[in-house]
């Protein structure tokens, strides 16, 4: 990585790199990415200026520097999404660089991307995420124990608002000693970020009839959710059983285990909850990013709407 850039500017590149996963805790996965983008662009830019990447190069970027970087991507058909990351990655950089080394590029400030409409969460029906957890309940094969497992995967993600990661990361301690009777769980988000989320009954009791079927022994700090052979639960499994839940119950491609969390956000709306306590429970850093739930519920309503009114 970074073949593209001068020793040095690979050197502060790999300081960058190493802040975003020990300072601020970003996940492993964005913290590729961003490498990934840096070294896009470097590549570009050697490319786009006939040479190694160094000091000088970056400190003296022009808005036409960059906005050949983003004509490029979009040639190439990148996502809007994506080349916003990208462009957010190098604007991270450079203000590494800026405040390690003294070099300003005001460029990086100048380029602008349109604002882009989110896509909506495809959040499920209550009647199909009813469904979807209720089918898992179905022995999985010839081990029982995997359906038990399932089931109270797929409640603990639409009953608590989990990211499939959370739920896979917690440890056996988190239920407490008797599982039946767990309340609240706390979890730790993105960025280390730490919340309370409340625990129905039924997923209580799902989740201590995980306990109790697990052939394996559920150590205080080992993975409470295990796979077939007794590993750590991978995240590809849960896909691959909620794919083959969808495909028998004729749900749409849609029904992920994700969409579980939306339907969890989704359905407290309708009920009437308030949006920062749906944002403290999702764990949302802003209001906005919880905001686009207010967008899926009027446009549910407006299909509601167009399709039973009398004048539709």
């Amino acid at each position: 990585m970074f073949a593209q850039a001068t020793d040095e500017i690979a050197r502060i590149a790999r300081a960058w790199l190493a802040r975003l996963a020990g300072e601020r805790r970003l996940a492993d996965r964005t913290v590729t990415g961003y490498g990934r983008d840096l070294d896009g662009f470097l590549a570009f830019l050697a490319g786009h200026r006939g040479g190694p990447v160094g000091s000088a190069e970056l400190g003296d970027l022009t808005p036409a520097d960059l906005r050949a970087w983003l004509a490029e991507r979009q040639s190439r058909g990148y996502a809007r999404s994506s080349t916003a990351r990208a462009l957010a990655a190098l604007r991270s950089f450079l203000g590494f660089l800026e405040r390690t080394r003294g070099i300003p590029c005001p460029a990086a400030r100048a380029v602008r991307l349109a604002a882009a409409r989110r896509a909506l969460p495809r959040a499920l029906a209550p009647p199909e995420a009813a469904a979807l957890t209720g089918a898992a309940a179905e022995a999985a094969g010839p081990e029982p124990w995997l359906a038990a497992r399932d089931r109270a995967l797929l409640l603990l993600l639409w009953g608590s608002g989990l990211r499939i990661g959370e739920a896979l990361g917690l440890t056996r301690a988190a239920l407490g000693p008797d599982p039946a009777m767990l309340r609240t769980l706390v979890i730790r988000g993105k960025g280390g970020r730490e919340r309370v989320v409340p625990v129905l009954p039924e997923v209580a009791e799902a989740l201590a009839a995980y306990c109790a079927a697990c052939p394996w022994g559920l150590a205080p700090d080992q993975p409470l959710f295990r796979g077939a052979r007794g590993g750590p639960l991978q995240p590809a499994v849960v896909q691959r059983r909620v794919r083959a839940l969808r495909v028998a119950l004729g749900l749409p491609e849609t029904a992920t285990p994700h969409a579980l969390r939306h339907s969890f956000a989704s359905h407290l709306l309708a009920d009437g909850a308030d949006l920062r306590a749906i944002q403290e429970l999702l764990g949302h850093r802003s209001l906005s990013t919880t905001q686009i739930y207010t967008r899926v519920e009027t446009e549910r309503l407006a299909a509601l709407h167009a399709a039973h009114h009398p004048r539709g």
